[in-house]
């Protein structure tokens, strides 16, 4: 750092303003940094937080570099940019490499929001991830189901928040299941892959200079497959994990290797990975703090991390000491969902005095009374979430369950 900058209030852009996004940025202003924040939404909470609010979508690359250069031009410089539980690491490259700041290249930033390429990636790098084919029509995913069974699933190419995943059955339509996944994707691509049995985990890691650091693991809890089958809806997770050292020592390292082969030197590397028979495997990996609370939240609970902090150094040049980045497992935390029947939303009972509980860390709803509440077919359509602690995950895991089937309930009735 020049004496020039070290001299003056550095500014770190962030990009999204929603609501996950809140603690990160208060994080950033804690930092004594000037912080600008773009959103598309003009009622983003976190524009509301910034020194500066710019109203850009998080996925206009392009609309969100001029206007980071027009802030640059008419107010001063930036000095980093970074985004918070939101999937737009391409629009945060773009505005790197636009203004000279450090940030992960533009081609690991496009490999990382496209699925498909992703796995072809690795494979050439030798990194294990499931059987995978791109799928063109209907017609071919008959094709691919008649030579290898239905025990595949079917995604977008290049969607988020599990909207049109689904895991394939035998009696699914496969004409359906074609034209919901490519509905959803912005280039009407689809892919499947095939699905496998095992623990799925959740990591996140910061890359120094091609060193990792594993913060966070977190068991991924998948109780719902039947209930929202075809959709595959994920329940939350818990911390510490439950597999022994040696496979999570694996899974760490092979999402690292994973991240290092997309070309993320320094960086975060969050993983979705599974365990399967034939040993861990990566079913995507994400160059961005990941969201539903994980990173902001659930990691400093369970590691003793500030993984935000780490990574606002990151993003601002800095290298933070390897000590700070050192997880050292403490309490259980686990997360939950709401999932109440579909309809109006009438009431929600119990919400204030749970949040009196010392053990309810966050409690939080995506809906309020009379909203409509439509049935889950991706990660958008959860109703609400709890985090716990607890002196043991399995304590952890009880208290949230006790939030969310007997303490607080989202009442709704046919709409």
């Amino acid at each position: 750092m020049t004496d020039a900058v070290s001299k003056r209030q550095r500014t770190l852009w962030i990009v999204s303003g929603g609501a996950e996004a809140v603690p990160g940025i208060e994080r950033a202003k804690a930092l004594g940094l000037r912080v600008v924040v773009s959103d598309g939404s003009a009622q983003a909470p976190g524009l509301a937080l910034a020194d500066h609010a710019v109203v850009a979508s998080t996925y206009d690359a392009a609309a969100t570099l001029a206007a980071a250069l027009d802030y640059r031009t008419r107010i001063g410089p930036i000095d980093g940019v970074i985004c918070i539980a939101a999937d737009v690491p391409l629009t945060v490259a773009t505005v790197a490499a636009g203004l000279g700041l450090p940030g992960i290249p533009l081609t690991a930033a496009q490999l990382a929001m496209d699925k498909l390429a992703m796995k072809q990636c690795f494979v050439a790098a030798g990194i294990p991830v499931p059987w995978f084919a791109p799928v063109a029509s209907a017609a071919a995913l008959r094709a691919i189901v008649a030579a290898r069974g239905p025990t595949l699933v079917i995604k977008p190419v290049d969607s988020r928040g599990a909207r049109g995943v689904l895991r394939l059955q035998a009696d699914t339509d496969l004409d359906w299941a074609f034209a919901h996944a490519q509905s959803v994707s912005p280039t009407a691509r689809v892919m499947v892959e095939e699905y496998l049995a095992g623990p799925q985990i959740s990591t996140e890691a910061l890359l120094l200079d091609g060193v990792g650091y594993t913060v966070g693991f977190a068991d991924r809890n998948y109780e719902y497959l039947d209930r929202f089958a075809p959709f595959i809806i994920e329940n939350g997770g818990e911390q510490p994990s439950a597999l022994a050292a040696g496979a999570r020592a694996a899974i760490s390292e092979l999402a690292l290797r994973a991240g290092r082969a997309l070309g993320i030197d320094s960086g975060v590397v969050k993983g979705d990975m599974v365990l399967s028979a034939g040993g861990p495997k990566v079913i995507e990996i994400a160059a961005r703090l990941s969201g539903g609370w994980f990173s902001t939240e659930q990691i400093p609970l369970a590691s003793g991390v500030d993984l935000i902090g780490a990574a606002i150094g990151v993003a601002l040049g800095e290298r933070p000491p390897a000590a700070s980045l050192q997880a050292q497992w403490g309490p259980g935390v686990a997360i939950r969902y709401f999932f109440p029947p579909p309809g109006r939303v009438v009431a929600i009972d119990g919400a204030e005095a749970a949040r009196a509980l010392p053990w309810v860390r966050r409690l939080g709803f995506f809906v309020q009374p009379g909203e409509r509440l439509a049935a889950v077919t991706d990660h958008t359509r959860r109703a609400g979430f709890v985090i716990t602690t607890g002196a043991d995950r399995a304590e952890a895991v009880a208290r949230a369950r006790e939030i969310v089937e007997q303490r607080v309930c989202i009442r709704t009735e046919p709409a």
